[in-house]
């Protein structure tokens, strides 16, 4: 758990400053489940500069509660979390200051959201809570205002935990969730699992990332995983500590993000999927008649595919819908092994490309739109998808042909203005199973929408 904090100070000396306004956004890693917001009543006066930097004059806290009032609510809604803040250092130089002037030594674990920010989101010009929050498309009320720079805070860091693929936040978490003491049953695990569309990862005892997966009912999946009977299962269970969900509302970000963060993570019990899980890919080749078939085979690296499928039957059924949507013949394209027409052509399915009833060139255009339908070649697109509640879409950036990765956004502007969807933007590698993925999901998936740009 995470205390994303915010405070407002008097100024002056070193050290000697007071607190003016305090708020806390207790933070679960997807929402805030607590916060606490007060002004408090500093005991000494305000600098002019910092009245008209926030707004909050000497005469508004003469009624608020002292430190020592609020004191006791600080220390329940911190216990155990990590405090965050931008500029972690000062926020929490003033909080252990105001307790040590009460003979109390407050100490917890902190995290910076300014050098998270040099490390994930580099190269911007500015690192101010204000102008990087512009930068995202973040939106943000009362700037200068404990609440509204920690609600902002709060978003920025839940995008932050995004793009850290490697999980290195994650991993420190859980490595000091571990520190406190009795590893969980698993009943007690499931139990706090959502029953929606996102990632999870499992860790060891030692903190170590063991298992990274994904599903459309991520406790119906875990389940699986603790009463299955395979030898990967088994040793799942009896390694097991912590499973960290991570919704995405999108089925297509969750395979993107399952693939990339194997790949980068290389837990112990992925081994399958470290390396390429598409063995079959979908060819093209003209025949003595100049009609071009599509071939299903193994993958070939010296031909160039089009799409390519787990297994073969998947090809096949994939295959099959090709086949009907773009009305082309069983028989060019391997589904159906005959020398004369095909069954189609028998049942007024086919047009006769299997017997020259039609030329090459008619049936050629028809193969290439399914070519040029299914390929990113040179197309600058973004994927639009279901985001993780309501009110917020997912989207997928494609440019010159290359996938660049993926977002969340809750403002039109953030989709539309290309520089803010760059910034907030969750880097990942094109490779080829990025591409087969979405090529698979824009073929099977109804909710999204391409829009090229």
């Amino acid at each position: 758990m995470y205390c994303i904090l915010d405070i407002e100070t008097t100024g002056g000396q070193f050290n000697e400053e007071g607190i003016t306004e305090i708020a806390i956004y207790k933070f679960d890693g997807h929402e805030v489940v607590d916060q606490f917001i007060s002004l408090v009543n500093p005991e000494i006066p305000i600098q002019p500069f910092v009245v008209k930097l926030t707004g909050i004059n000497n005469a508004m806290l003469r009624s608020a509660p002292k430190f020592f009032e609020v004191a006791k609510r600080i220390i329940e809604i911190t216990s155990d979390c990590i405090i965050v803040a931008h500029n972690a250092s000062f926020d929490y130089r003033i909080l252990r200051t105001e307790f040590k002037r009460l003979g109390y030594d407050f100490q917890a674990k902190t995290l910076c959201t300014v050098e998270l920010s040099k490390k994930l989101i580099p190269d911007q010009p500015s690192y101010s809570l204000g102008k990087l929050v512009r930068a995202l498309g973040i939106p943000m009320s009362d700037r200068h205002r404990a609440s509204g720079d920690a609600i902002a805070t709060t978003k920025l860091f839940k995008m932050l935990l995004e793009k850290d693929v490697e999980k290195q936040i994650l991993n420190d978490y859980i490595k000091q969730e571990i520190q406190k003491g009795i590893a969980p049953k698993l009943l007690d695990i499931v139990e706090h699992l959502p029953s929606k569309t996102g990632i999870y990862y499992i860790h060891n005892e030692k903190g170590d990332l063991i298992y990274i997966g994904k599903s459309r009912n991520i406790k119906k999946r875990i389940n699986q995983h603790f009463t299955g009977t395979s030898t990967k299962s088994k040793k799942i269970q009896r390694e097991v500590y912590s499973v960290t969900p991570e919704e995405t509302g999108s089925e297509l970000i969750a395979l993107l993000k399952e693939s990339e963060e194997i790949k980068i993570n290389k837990p112990v019990y992925n081994r399958a999927q470290r390396k390429s899980i598409f063995e079959w890919a979908l060819y093209t080749e003209k025949d003595s008649s100049g009609y071009l078939n599509l071939r299903l085979q193994k993958v070939d690296g010296r031909k160039k595919e089009i799409t390519s499928f787990t297994t073969l039957q998947e090809g096949k059924n994939a295959l099959f819908r090709i086949t009907e949507k773009y009305h082309l013949c069983q028989k060019l394209t391997g589904l159906y092994q005959t020398n004369a027409d095909c069954f189609q052509y028998k049942i007024k399915e086919c047009d006769g490309a299997c017997i020259g009833k039609i030329t090459p060139e008619e049936y050629n255009a028809r193969v290439q739109k399914f070519i040029t339908e299914n390929s990113f070649e040179n197309k600058n697109i973004v994927i639009l998808d279901r985001g993780r509640n309501i009110n917020e879409r997912s989207v997928v950036l494609i440019e010159n042909g290359i996938y660049k990765g993926y977002a969340f956004y809750d403002l039109n502007y953030q989709v539309t203005n290309i520089d803010v969807l760059k910034n907030i933007l969750i880097p990942m590698q094109h490779n080829r199973d990025a591409k087969t993925i979405i090529q698979g999901q824009i073929r099977k998936s109804k909710s999204l929408k391409v829009i090229s740009f």
